[in-house]
């Protein structure tokens, strides 16, 4: 048996969506991850982007596990000398609660020329309105 490689012409990219309320925001991150790279299809292929576009909504009531809500820190740096600010999940939540998913996604994405361009497809809406309702996005629980 030959190996199957994907052709950029014959790639069908479908819409997913993901309800983030209530889901634990490791657990949806992987399956939005797989999804993006196109590793939850029998046509994945390495260097070639067989993913899906992903829209995510109600981020802002994703949860985290144990203690993380006080615990885990988001750092930024300014390029600045002391520009480095530190905040907390709860802080990010209130603020730019998107931010938890995109951060959690990133990281398990490819960082390369590749990754960068599956991860433009991933929309996240901290509410449970969103605007790709023309593209009949499929809806997809998380455990």
């Amino acid at each position: 048996m030959k190996t199957y490689l994907a052709k950029v012409g014959e790639i069908k990219q479908e819409s997913i969506l993901f309800d983030a309320s209530e889901a634990p925001v490791g657990r949806l991150a992987v399956k939005i991850a797989n999804a993006l790279r196109g590793k939850d299809k029998p046509t994945y292929t390495p260097h070639v982007d067989t993913g899906a576009f992903v829209v995510v909504i109600n981020a802002s009531k994703a949860v985290f596990t144990g203690r993380k809500n006080e615990r885990k820190v988001y750092v930024d740096f300014s390029g600045y000398r002391g520009g480095r600010t530190e905040t907390t999940a709860a802080e990010v939540r209130a603020s730019n609660p998107e931010r938890l998913i995109k951060d959690a996604v990133w990281g398990m994405m490819p960082h390369g020329r590749l990754g960068r361009a599956q991860f433009k497809k991933l929309k996240v809406y901290a509410g449970a309105e969103h605007e790709h309702s023309a593209q009949k996005p499929v809806k997809v629980t998380v455990e």
